[in-house]
């Protein structure tokens, strides 16, 4: 929790332009250190407030991937998963999804849509897979192995290490 609402504070004041470093992380994190929970919620909400009135003004969407992400760590902790279905992984999706950049063509398959990033060309590679599975891939909650097991049209080598905006994941997780 302490993350999400530094997040959500650090990017209504503009100090946070891209994805937290580790270093970064801990000091968000640290920058709660002592709050209780009630504490912690009232600092997100206020900073979340303060994110929707910078979206309505900019059009620029509040980080609702970072926070469906972490709701799925903290589901698979607790052995509760759940709302893999949910409006908002489909917003994740959508957020995650639409900024990758491979330099090959690579077309991602989900329930309802396709999305396509790289260059234009014939040598097209496909990946079939769910929309949970995309926010959690692209969120570095899969390994390398086990992404390059999913249901690929041919060798994704050449995209693999472009799907991810953190991670691999250091080890397989299964959820």
């Amino acid at each position: 929790m302490a993350h999400l609402a530094a997040v959500a504070e650090d990017i209504s004041a503009e100090t946070l332009t891209g994805a937290p470093t580790d270093e970064q992380t801990a000091a968000q994190v640290a920058r709660f250190d002592g709050y209780d929970h009630e504490g912690i919620v009232a600092a997100w909400t206020a900073a979340a407030g303060r994110l929707d009135r910078n979206a309505a003004a900019s059009g620029v969407a509040p980080p609702l991937a970072d926070a469906v992400c972490h709701e799925h760590d903290v589901r698979h902790a607790l052995g509760r998963p759940g709302a893999r279905d949910s409006d908002a992984v489909w917003s994740a999706t959508e957020q995650l999804i639409t900024m990758l950049v491979t330099p090959r063509p690579l077309r991602v398959i989900v329930e309802d849509a396709e999305y396509v990033s790289g260059p234009d060309g014939p040598d097209e590679v496909v990946l079939r897979t769910t929309r949970f599975e995309a926010v959690r891939w692209r969120t570095g909650r899969r390994s390398r192995a086990q992404l390059m097991a999913m249901n690929w049209s041919n060798d994704p080598t050449e995209v693999l290490d472009h799907l991810y905006m953190f991670g691999p994941a250091r080890r397989d997780i299964a959820e």
